[in-house]
């Protein structure tokens, strides 16, 4: 196996920090990893903003589901889908003018530009993320910064066509990752179709779930309390969590204002 395929399989979510530094070299690599990724026209249908100061860190804490190490985090990263950088320029430069002066269409941003600058944010996260693990640097992904839109929005001062994405957190590990079994992942019959998509079948819930079953029974877990299998403890610890409807309710306001 090739090194880089190496650091893919060994990578692991770090939630736990040393005291030693990023330094400035690692986070301009960093940085550089994520402006190489691929992105949609070359447009870079993002923006980037290092959260430095301690009182943002802070608060994001609590706004992000009450997650204390986001506050000894070294580097925050927000990723943000960013269409208001182009359509800035657009406007700049005259363009929609210069469409109907040449009897061609013009148009609002829509949903699917929307869609493209969010897969831009997140793949230029994920180049940060593998740039980072090569520096032997944690990270770990911050979900929870789709909650509580107006919040976030204030505290960074976004506007209409900018978006949160996702929130990452870097820093040197605390402890030494190797000894650390990797996280389960499905089976790979269920994940990779050929030429067509096939729905899951009531057979296929449990080797579906194998995996993570033999790791919860590995470590003396058992499920959410009332669930009977793993698939109502997953309902009932993730999709129907206070959070879940928070993080619901706050796209459906981001989507709101894009509109």
């Amino acid at each position: 196996m090739n090194p880089t395929l190496e650091l893919l399989n060994r990578r692991r979510s770090v939630r736990a920090y040393s005291d030693s530094p990023i330094t400035a070299e690692e986070r301009e690599a960093i940085l550089q990893g994520a402006f190489r990724a691929p992105t949609a026209g070359a447009m870079q249908l993002y923006t980037i903003i290092e959260v430095a100061d301690q009182a943002l860190k802070d608060r994001l804490v609590e706004t992000c589901d009450h997650q204390p190490f986001i506050a000894k985090a070294p580097l925050v990263l927000l990723f943000l889908a960013d269409y208001q950088r182009w359509w800035d320029v657009y406007n700049y430069s005259g363009a929609p003018e210069r469409a109907q002066a040449l009897g061609r269409p013009t148009r609002p941003l829509q949903v699917g530009d929307l869609m493209l600058a969010c897969c831009d944010a997140l793949i230029a996260a994920q180049n940060a993320v593998i740039a980072a693990e090569s520096l032997g640097i944690g990270s770990c992904y911050i979900g929870d910064i789709l909650e509580n839109y107006e919040i976030h929005r204030e505290m960074f001062d976004l506007p209409q066509y900018v978006l949160p994405i996702t929130l990452l957190c870097f820093g040197h590990p605390a402890s030494d990752r190797a000894a650390a079994n990797p996280s389960p992942r499905f089976p790979a019959e269920y994940i990779v179709h050929t030429d067509r998509y096939r729905r899951l079948q009531p057979q296929d819930v449990e080797p579906l779930q194998r995996p993570w079953m033999e790791r919860m029974q590995s470590r003396g877990g058992t499920f959410v309390e009332g669930a009977e299998n793993f698939g109502q403890s997953n309902y009932l610890r993730k999709f129907t969590a206070e959070f879940s409807f928070e993080m619901s309710r706050s796209v459906a306001a981001m989507l709101k204002n894009w509109e």
